[in-house]
C-alpha cells in the first residue's frame, strides 16, 4: 500500500513539474526576453528617429530664413524648394512609421507653389509636425542615442577602470572620479540604472516620438478621399485584369500544349491497337512514341501546376525557392534574403514571379555580368531589391515584362520603382505587405 501511495505521490510531482515547467519558461519570456526586444526595437526606432528629427531641423532653420528674407521678397524666391523640401521629408517620414507600425496612408500631393499652400490644410499639419518632431522628436531620439551608449560605458567600467587617467570624469554624467573597486561599481551600478531606464521608458518615448506623425501627416478628416478611393479602385481593377491574364496563361498552356499532346497519345494508342495484328513491330514503335508524348504531356502539366503556385515556396519557404532561381539563372546572382517569419503565400509567390522575370530580363536583355537578389520584412513590409551591372535602359513598355509584374505587385497594395540609367546599374525595388 506504501509503495503505490508513494508512486502517486511521485506521478503527482511529476505531474506538478510538468505542469510548473512550461509556466516558468512563458515567465521568464514574458519578464526578461520580452522586455529586451522591446527596448531594442524602441531604440532602433528613436535612432531612425533622430535621423529624420534632424532633417527636420534643418528644414526649420530654413524655414526661418526663408521667412526672415521674405520681407525683402528673396524668401519668396525659395518658397517652392522649401515646400518640395518639407513635403519629401514628411513623406519620408510616413515611410519610416510604416516600418515600426501600421501604414500612415498619405494625403493627396500638396502644391508646392506658396499661393495655394498657405491655405492648403495638409501643408499646415505637416508644418505643424515639423516643428513638434524638429524639436521633441529630435530631444527624444537624442536620448535614445545617448542612453544606450551611457549604459554600456557605466556598465562595463569596472573591466577598465584602472587605465583611466585620474583628471576623467568617471561617469557618463560628467562628474565623479574613480580611483578605487567600489568606486568603479558604483559607476556599474549608475550604468544598470541607465539600463532599467531603457527598459521602462524606451517604448514609450519611441511612441512620444513617433505620435505627432501618425496624428499629424496621415489622411485626416479634413482631407478628400477621393484620389485613395481612386487608387484603390485602379488597385483592384489591376488585380482583376491580373487574375485574367493568369487565367489566360494558364488555359493557353493547357490548350496549346499538353492537350495537343494527350490527342496524339489518343491516336496513337488507336494506330496501334488496329496493328497489333498485322504489324507487332510497327505497333511497338508506335506504343514508344505514344509513351513518349504523355511523358511531355505530363512534364508540360507539371510546368503549369508549378507556375500557378510553386511547390518550393511550400517546402523551402521564400530563401530557398530565390535560392533555386539564382542557380538556375544565366548570369552570376547573389541571393541575400532576411525574412525571419512567413508572409502570405500570395505575397510570396508574387515576390517569386517578380524575382523570376527580373533575372530572366537580366539574362536576356541586360548584358550583365553579376546580378544581386535582396529581400527584407521589415515592419510588415516585403522589400524586394533587385540589381544588375549591365548597360541600364530598362523600358517598361519596350515588351519586358515589367508590365506584368506592376501588375502582379498592384493586385496586392504594393508598389514597384525602377532605376535603369543609361549605362546601368539598374535597380528593380518591390514594396509588397506582408500579410495580404
Amino acid at each position: 500500500m506504501a509503495i503505490h501511495q508513494d508512486a502517486a505521490a511521485g506521478d503527482r510531482s511529476a505531474g506538478l513539474e510538468d505542469s510548473t515547467g512550461p509556466r516558468d519558461g512563458a515567465g521568464l519570456k514574458d519578464t526578461v526576453v520580452r522586455p529586451l526586444s522591446a527596448a531594442g526595437a524602441a531604440t532602433a526606432q528613436l535612432a531612425s528617429g533622430l535621423n529624420t528629427a534632424l532633417l527636420a531641423l534643418l528644414v526649420l532653420l530654413w524655414l526661418a530664413v526663408t521667412a526672415v528674407t521674405s520681407l525683402v521678397g528673396v524668401g519668396l524666391l525659395m518658397a517652392p524648394a522649401l515646400l518640395r523640401a518639407l513635403h519629401a521629408l514628411a513623406g519620408r517620414e510616413r515611410e519610416r512609421l510604416g516600418r515600426w507600425g501600421p501604414e500612415v496612408v498619405a494625403p493627396a500631393p500638396s502644391p508646392t507653389r506658396l499661393q495655394p499652400a498657405l491655405v492648403d490644410p495638409t501643408t499646415r499639419r505637416e508644418l505643424c509636425w515639423l516643428v513638434r518632431h524638429a524639436t521633441l522628436g529630435f530631444l527624444l531620439g537624442l536620448l535614445g542615442v545617448i542612453l544606450p551608449i551611457s549604459a554600456v560605458r557605466d556598465t562595463a567600467f569596472p573591466l577598465y577602470w584602472k587605465f583611466v587617467p585620474r583628471d576623467v570624469t568617471a561617469t557618463s554624467v560628467g562628474y565623479g572620479n574613480a580611483h578605487s573597486w567600489p568606486d568603479a561599481l558604483a559607476v556599474a551600478m549608475l550604468g544598470v540604472g541607465w539600463i532599467l531606464i531603457i527598459l521602462g521608458l524606451g517604448p514609450g518615448m519611441a511612441r512620444l516620438q513617433s505620435r505627432p506623425g501618425r496624428l499629424l501627416l496621415a489622411v485626416g478628416s479634413d482631407t478628400d478621399l477621393s484620389l485613395r478611393v481612386a487608387e484603390l479602385t485602379a488597385t483592384r481593377a489591376a488585380a482583376l485584369d491580373a487574375h485574367a491574364t493568369e487565367l489566360r496563361r494558364i488555359e493557353r498552356s493547357l490548350h496549346d500544349g499538353t492537350q495537343n499532346r494527350i490527342v496524339s497519345v489518343t491516336v496513337l494508342l488507336g494506330a496501334a491497337r488496329r496493328m497489333v495484328a498485322r504489324d507487332p513491330a510497327g505497333a511497338d514503335e508506335l506504343l514508344e512514341r505514344a509513351q513518349s508524348a504523355a511523358e511531355q504531356a505530363l512534364a508540360e502539366l507539371r510546368t503549369v501546376s508549378r507556375s500557378i503556385l510553386p511547390p518550393v515556396l511550400a517546402d523551402r519557404g521564400l530563401a530557398g525557392a530565390l535560392s533555386g532561381l539564382a542557380v538556375n539563372c544565366a548570369v552570376p546572382c547573389r541571393i541575400d534574403v532576411d525574412v525571419p517569419e512567413r508572409c502570405a503565400a500570395s505575397v510570396e509567390a508574387t515576390a517569386y514571379f517578380v524575382v523570376a522575370e527580373a533575372l530572366t530580363n537580366i539574362a536576356k536583355h541586360s548584358g550583365a555580368e553579376q546580378a544581386t537578389v535582396m529581400a527584407r520584412s521589415r515592419g510588415g513590409r516585403l522589400l524586394l531589391t533587385v540589381e544588375d551591372d549591365g548597360r541600364g535602359c530598362a523600358d517598361e513598355d519596350g515588351g519586358s515584362g515589367l508590365t506584368g509584374i506592376r501588375r502582379r505587385i498592384a493586385a496586392h497594395d504594393g508598389t514597384l520603382s525602377l532605376a535603369s540609367p543609361p549605362g546601368g546599374p539598374t535597380t528593380l525595388k518591390v514594396d509588397l505587405p506582408c500579410g495580404a
